[in-house]
Parts: structure tokens; sequence; C-alpha cells
């Protein structure tokens, strides 16, 4: 339960300056003070993750994930992640700073893996389970784990790496094979004997999350327990937020039963399960998307948060239509700008919330509820109280209040950089941690819109695609003398990727022979929908880069319409 303020202050309907004020005030419960850096912190709260899921022991016979073969308590959970912790330090001789994978789909075991990773002080690294052999090599090798986590679908794209590298394995969901454990011949777990005796410090690192870069190839993502344990406390101060706008007390009330059908590598997904393990909610699960499931789930279950991309929402909300949404009290979409139509669409009775978040960010560092987000559907929020928001010129200087610059951001959720990569490091980030988005906004009144992006990226539905790293693969094709790829607007995901390509004189391939071409070493989240082969130069400038805006209009008019 979130702590809160004494309920005899009046609230009702609190405007969010005074709000904050009350949540953000010397000794309540989301005080904040300077780090020795001078960045803003959480006074309380938790300093590391095993200290976050540690506290979740205490929730004992609530329900914490359900999904179709099988539902874990909170204490089945503990006790769960906790045998396995011992298992990595006790057989595997694991040992604090080890890097541990973890790949595998919204099984509930995903999150006692991640969990054990954290109770032993080993790095996690959540890899997008959609990741071709090809894109899963590239990671193994930069963070080069001592354990791999997989279910029996990633296997085979992990198998060849961890047999040449001599690294053990358990399979969830899957069957044993040489070099990897199955998770369910594991001796069963013994909940009196807790977690492993490790020291696991503030300033550890906690999690390497893989996002792309402009080259296309990923890159790590690190952070430190006390930017996790930040994550975990914003969004529990942004729901504290919205109970005082609606005049109730924070904290009161059932725990939240969630459907979050973020996939949990994604840092949104983070933002999601952090909130409802904080208030000993319950996590219901899907295996794969289908609105007629989530409907069923939704009533089944009592559902009465729903967390997912903008896409899946309007998938919700199109079949339920006049039927409406059961017990459903919140709808929070992340992951991808969220259509402007797509609030508006939202009943009376479901809260709606968006946000704004990055890998960089641990997840959500911006939001947006309730009747502020009906007033302002194109804003992304205000930020959390460890969150410092400038827009900046083009050399760094603050911009006042009204003008478009790029998003800079400060503060406690922040990673320490991007692992062995000092280069892109300092790239991202100032010298005194303020950490570039690439995106353009604008600040009025505290809320942050998004209006641009300097980035060179699609994001279909919430996944992040860069446009080299589908160029460089469309140029391996024999065929191909030059390529652009670039988003045109899609009424459901957002974006979609879409592809300009002019082939060498004589070459004959077709746009469903690239795009298989290119479907053989990228996701197929990263697969053109459209390819546009022509005979003509691309439009360059002076520097030779491609006019992708005057290539827009070209692939509209040649292109159908996206459904």
């Amino acid at each position: 339960m979130v702590p809160h303020p004494d309920p005899s202050t009046p609230h009702p309907a609190a405007p969010a300056a005074r709000s904050a004020a009350v949540l953000t005030a010397p000794g309540a419960p989301f005080a904040v003070v300077p780090d020795d850096d001078g960045r803003p912190v959480y006074a309380e709260g938790p300093r590391t993750l095993r200290e976050f899921v540690e506290a979740t022991w205490a929730y004992g016979e609530r329900p914490f994930l359900v999904a179709d073969r099988r539902t874990y308590t909170y204490g089945e959970f503990f006790a769960a992640a906790c045998a396995l912790a011992r298992r990595f330090t006790d057989v595997y001789g694991l040992r604090p700073g080890d890097r541990a994978v973890v790949a595998m789909r919204n099984h509930p075991e995903w999150q006692i893996a991640f969990w054990a990773v954290q109770l032993a002080g080993l790095v996690a690294v959540p890899l997008n389970a959609w990741w071709t052999e090809d894109e899963f090599r590239h990671a193994l090798d930069d963070c080069r784990p001592r354990v791999l986590l997989v279910d029996g679908e990633r296997v085979e794209r992990v198998r060849d790496w961890a047999r040449l590298r001599r690294v053990p394995g358990l399979v969830f969901h899957g069957d044993a094979e040489e070099g990897f454990e199955r998770y369910e011949d594991l001796p069963p777990a013994d909940p009196a004997l807790g977690p492993p005796d490790v020291e696991v410090r503030p300033g550890d690192d906690a999690t390497i999350i893989y996002t792309s870069g402009t080259t296309g190839r990923p890159k790590g993502a690190v952070a430190t327990h006390l930017a996790q344990a930040g994550a975990a406390m914003n969004p529990r101060y942004h729901a504290a937020v919205a109970a005082l706008e609606r005049g109730e007390i924070p904290g009161t009330g059932p725990a939240p039963v969630s459907l979050t059908t973020f996939p949990f590598f994604h840092v949104a997904a983070f933002t999601s399960f952090y909130s409802v393990m904080a208030a000993g909610g319950t996590l219901v699960l899907m295996r794969k998307w289908d609105a007629a499931r989530a409907l069923e789930l939704i009533h089944e279950h009592g559902v009465t948060h729903y967390a997912g991309v903008p896409t899946t929402a309007l998938h919700l909300l199109d079949l339920a239509g006049d039927s409406g949404l059961g017990t459903l009290t919140s709808l929070n979409t992340g992951g991808a700008a969220a259509p402007p139509g797509l609030v508006a669409r939202c009943p009376e009775g479901v809260e709606p919330r968006n946000g704004y978040g990055l890998t960089e960010t641990s997840g959500g560092v911006l939001a947006n509820f309730g009747a502020s987000y009906r007033s302002f559907p194109g804003s992304v929020g205000r930020p959390t109280p460890v969150t410092e928001v400038r827009i900046a010129a083009p050399d760094g200087r603050p911009l006042p209040d009204g003008e478009v610059g790029e998003l800079w951001l400060r503060g406690q959720s922040l990673v320490r950089g991007y692992w062995q990569d000092p280069a892109a490091t300092a790239t991202a980030f100032t010298p005194d941690g303020w950490l570039r988005t690439g995106d353009l906004a604008i600040v009025r009144d505290g809320r942050v819109s998004v209006v641009d992006r300097l980035k060179d990226m699609v994001i279909r539905g919430g996944e992040n695609v860069y446009c080299g790293e589908v160029e460089a693969a469309l140029y391996g094709h024999p065929d191909v003398v030059d390529a652009a790829v670039l988003g045109v607007p899609h009424p459901r995901l957002g974006e979609e990727v879409a592809a300009v390509v002019r082939l060498r004189e004589g070459a004959a391939a077709g746009a469903d022979e690239l795009r298989a071409h290119v479907a053989r070493g990228l996701a197929a989240f990263k697969v053109p929908a459209h390819v546009l082969v022509q005979r003509e130069p691309l439009p360059r400038n002076a520097t030779g880069k491609v006019l992708k805006r005057e290539l827009r209009d070209t692939v509209r008019a040649g292109l159908p319409a996206a459904g």
C-alpha cells in the first residue's frame, strides 16, 4: 500500500501543483533529496530491487501471477525466486555482478527468473523474445552472460552460442538438452530458506536492457539498483497524484488487478509490474495478444487495470463496443505515441492514462491521466519529482516555456550509460547527467508535449525500429544499390515500416523477395510492410543524406493505405 498523508488534509479535486506539494513535502512519502551529484532522489522507499521484492513476501497468499496453466501467490512466487537464486549461487557458482539473460514469453516464470537474479545480486539482461538468432548472438557476445534463462521457444536461438561458450542454462516450458536443465525438474522450493546471503548495494548494476542506437545495432542500457528503485517508485507517485485529483486518499481501496500485455522485456512492462507489486496486486497474463480473450479475462478475473500499447487498447475498445469494459477502471497505454482519438474513446468511469519513458529512463517518468488527459490529449503529462525536465536549444541552452527544443531529462531512474560503450554514453549524456532524448518537445504549464523526433526511428506498435538497421539488411541483397526506410502512419500501430529501394540495372527483385531477405536476419516487426521499388536515384542533399521528407509523399502515393 502506498503511504499517504494525513487524511484530514482536504484535497478533493486538488490541482496537480497542490497534489504534488502534498506528496513531496518533507516527511511525505515522495519527499525528494539531492544525491551527491545534485540530482533528485526519493528520500524514502527502497534502495535496491532486492529490497523492493523482499517486501512483497508480506502479501503472502494474495494472488500475484495468474496464467492459463497456474497461479502463483506472492508467497509461492517469493519462495520459487529464492530457491532459484540459491541455485545460482550454490550450484552454478554465480557471484554478484555476473550477468544472467532472461528470454521468454510472458510466462509467470519470467518474473521468477528476473527476481531470482536480483535476489542473487546478479545483473538481469532481459532480451527481446522476438529477436532472431543473429540478433540474440550480438547481445550475448556483448554482455557475456554466465547463465541463460529461456523458454522452449528460445532455446534453438541461443543453443549454439551457449555450447560454444560453455554457458549453462535453464529451460522453462521446454525440454532439457545438452547444457540446459529443465526448470520443471528442479527440487521444490522450500519457503523457509529465503534468499542467498549476498550484499546488494544501491550503486551496483541491476539490469542491462538493450535498445538500438542510430547505427542500428542494439546497445545495452545499464541501470543501477538505485535507478531501478526510483523507477519502481515513479508509478506509485503518479498513482497517488491521480488518487488525490479524484478526491481519494492514496493507498486505500482494493489492490489492482492488472491485465499487463506489454512484453516483460519492455521497460513499459516494468512500470506496470512495479506498480502492481508495490500494492500487492495481481498480474493477469496472456500468452499472446487476442482482444476477445483479453475481454474474457477482464470479466473472469475482475481486472481493474489494463496496460498495453495503444494498438492493443484500440483493439480492446473496438471489441467492447457498447457492451463496455466490465470491471475495468483504468486504461493505461505506453510504449508508443497514443493516437489523438484514443482518449476520447475511453468510456466514462474508466480513467485513461498515457505517458513517456525510454529504456534510458528505466520506464515511465512523465504521465498524463484522468481529467487532465481528456483536456490535454496531446500531452504526455508531468514528470515525477525525481525527474528534471529541460527543453534545450541545439547548443544545450535551456529554452523557456512555449518554445520547441530537444527534450532533456535527468534524475534517479536514468541509466548510468551503455554497457562497455563510452562513446555512445558520451553522445547520449552530458557530463552533468542530462539525457539527450532525441525528441523535440514543448512545455506549457508544466505539461510536456512531444512534437517530433530527431532520431531516425519508427515506433511500430510500441517496438522501436531503427531505420539504419533495416537499411543495412536491404543493402545486403545483391540487387539493391540504394535504400531508405521510414515510417508511414498506421491507424492502430501508430506507424508502419516502409522502404524505398533502388535496384541495380537489369535486376528483377520484387517487393516480396526483398521483404523475405530482411526477414532472414531481423525480427518480424522490423520487416517493411511496404516496399516501393524504383529505378531513379533517391533524393539526397549536398552532403549525400537521403531526403526522407521528400520521400514520404512518394511513399504515400505509391503504397496502399495501411489498415
